[in-house]
């Protein structure tokens, strides 16, 4: 690891003052730490955000939402009753995420903001556009297992690796971003990752100095059913291979609205409405979801190495739907009845 310099502003001015002046912010550190020991990222001032007032709470919204600071931990995140119950999605995505020492650790607006696990981006030895542009893109003929296949380009094709942030899409959460001039602005969550493009390096939709204060959760919808489901390598604390966050509401025995985002499969946390319309209205099926995972699948885009994503995907999200639909004859997950 490289010498940098280290400063802990007691609040946002300095904070962002510093970020401007292209300080890199850490909190958790459970990826900034690791990119750091390997070179990938040398930053000369590193920025310690966790003393920054007012960021560490949840609370309810008017509207019967929930805004979540963007230094409240996973592990308090995961276990808070009003998540578990109201929004078990969320709890699922975060306990399948991590071990509990890292969800002890890492934060949520860190978590939003975590960097890839393409091998190439971690090897300093290889190509990668991502960490050093115009240098190449390795992964394309290379080992793309972890990789994306929706959303890629010719010059990228890394997959974004958060969970939470695919439940925090199928939730249309909103990101509170405080702007350097003191304003706070909000966007969708889908909205703070922007596509590899011609420039994969530019991954976030944040101005210099722009700090993350809170995600902004909608009441939940009533009568919905919300699961996570996760397809990694092995059982536990596992990147996904492809994940499906959904959150359904029945009337009776057709589909009144679906709300679904996609993990380890898109070069960002994944969701195409075009997926949710061709179920809404209709009774559930297999072949609905088959339907509905072609419509998902239509612009994906493979390597070798990981064409199975693709098949792999439309499984998923038809047992998912399964689930969620009540079509399995399984009782939707929720976290409120959990020990």
């Amino acid at each position: 690891m490289r010498p940098f310099e280290y400063t802990r502003p007691e609040n946002l001015e300095v904070a962002s003052q510093a970020l401007t002046d292209g300080a890199t912010p850490i909190a958790g550190g459970t990826n900034l730490i690791d990119l750091m020991k390997l070179q990938i990222m040398t930053p000369e001032h590193v920025v310690d955000l966790t003393r920054l007032p007012g960021l560490s709470d949840i609370d309810g919204t008017p509207d019967g939402g929930m805004r979540i600071g963007a230094l409240v931990s996973n592990s308090v995140l995961a276990g808070d009753p009003t998540v578990r119950k109201a929004y078990p999605v969320l709890a699922r995505a975060l306990l399948a995420g991590a071990s509990g020492q890292i969800r002890n650790k890492a934060t949520t607006g860190g978590n939003l903001l975590q960097r890839t696990r393409c091998p190439y981006f971690y090897d300093t030895a290889m190509p990668c556009n991502k960490r050093e542009p115009n240098s190449g893109c390795s992964a394309q003929g290379g080992i793309a297992r972890m990789c994306a296949i929706l959303g890629t380009s010719p010059e990228c094709i890394a997959a974004h690796p958060s969970d939470m942030a695919v439940a925090m899409r199928a939730l249309d959460a909103q990101v509170e971003i405080r702007q350097t001039s003191g304003e706070t602005r909000t966007l969708p969550v889908g909205d703070l990752y922007l596509l590899p493009g011609d420039n994969p390096a530019k991954e976030y939709a944040l101005e210099p100095g722009e700090v993350i204060t809170a995600v902004i959760l909608p009441a939940p919808v009533s009568g919905a059913r919300q699961t996570y489901r996760k397809v990694r390598d092995r059982a536990s604390y596992a990147f996904a291979l492809v994940s499906v966050a959904a959150v359904v509401k029945m009337d009776g025995d057709t589909i009144e609205s679906a709300q679904l985002a996609f993990g380890g499969i898109g070069a960002k946390p994944w969701r195409d409405t075009e997926v949710e319309d061709v179920l809404a209205g209709e009774a559930p099926s297999d072949e609905l979801f088959a339907k509905a995972a072609d419509v998902l699948l239509r612009d994906a885009w493979t390597e070798e190495s990981n064409a199975f994503k693709a098949p792999l995907a439309k499984r998923t999200l038809i047992s998912a739907l399964r689930d969620a639909t009540g079509l399995s004859g399984e009782t939707h997950f929720d976290m409120g009845d959990a020990a």
